[in-house]
């Protein structure tokens, strides 16, 4: 396919798209991720290219479109990327009929602006594990995802069937969010998705070690402590780990080339 040129980027979502599990201090909260990644990457294409970033963690579907989509149609983009409802499907309740209906209807705002829209799917969490009750939901939020990206010839990066890497290599330790490696791999995916070749080398695959019983049973232990509990804790107290986070890229602005960056 032709790549597609763009000049105008803005990223809407979730932690996903803020970048959690990729750190770097010299960047807006602290974070880089596969959104920073691309918008690199496109920069080096085109002059005087704009790239914001609205994303919080946290967010469900409905807070996304309600406090992201205005502020970023207001910047005029030309290419626009959204992840949304993953923190939906998780919760004891969802209605996945509204939240496709929501959905549909915000691409389809930004689609009637001009831009191309990007879309995700949610990666498979397989058949055990703590996420494998929520896989049944996860598959048909996912074909709602499809669908409203044919609707809206909008490219889909549809990471539930990205079954290159195993989950282990790509995950952060919190077992919630990508690591940095898994963060450039879904970046390749976007450019892939949009016709854009790079020069960008793969960071190295990094294998788990192999744990005894009593090993895997004292790392579960000091994940729940650490991450689980907290992770549950804001739920039932209605607190999010975005409360007090501000949008890292706000507004339009240029960003280092990737051939820049180190």
């Amino acid at each position: 396919m032709a790549p597609m040129e763009f000049s105008r980027y803005v990223a809407l979502g979730d932690s996903f798209t803020e970048g959690v599990g990729d750190p770097d201090p010299t960047r807006p909260n602290g974070l880089r991720g596969w959104a920073d990644r691309v918008a690199e990457v496109l920069a080096g294409r085109v002059p005087d290219f704009g790239y914001a970033n609205l994303a919080i963690r946290g967010r469900k579907l409905h807070p996304i479109l309600d406090e992201q989509l205005e502020p970023a149609l207001a910047l005029a983009p030309d290419l626009v990327s959204i992840h949304a409802g993953a923190n939906d499907v998780l919760r004891p309740r969802v209605d996945l009929d509204d939240l496709a209906s929501a959905y549909d209807g915000a691409v389809g705002r930004i689609v009637e602006t001009g831009a191309h829209v990007v879309m995700f799917t949610i990666f498979d969490p397989g058949s055990s594990g703590i996420y494998a009750a929520m896989r049944g939901r996860m598959a048909v939020f996912n074909e709602f995802a499809r669908e409203i990206s044919e609707r809206h010839d909008a490219t889909l990066v549809d990471m539930w069937r990205m079954r290159d890497r195993p989950i282990a290599e790509v995950m952060d330790t919190d077992r919630m969010h990508l690591n940095a490696s898994g963060h450039q791999h879904i970046a390749f995916a976007v450019l892939a998705g949009l016709g854009v070749t790079h020069d960008e080398k793969p960071l190295p695959r990094i294998t788990p070690p192999a744990l005894s019983r009593s090993e895997r049973l004292r790392e579960n232990a000091a994940w729940t402590r650490d991450f689980l509990g907290p992770w549950v804790h804001r739920r039932l107290t209605g607190r999010s780990s975005g409360d007090s986070i501000s949008p890292k890229r706000p507004t339009l602005a240029p960003i280092e080339p990737a051939s820049r960056v180190g």
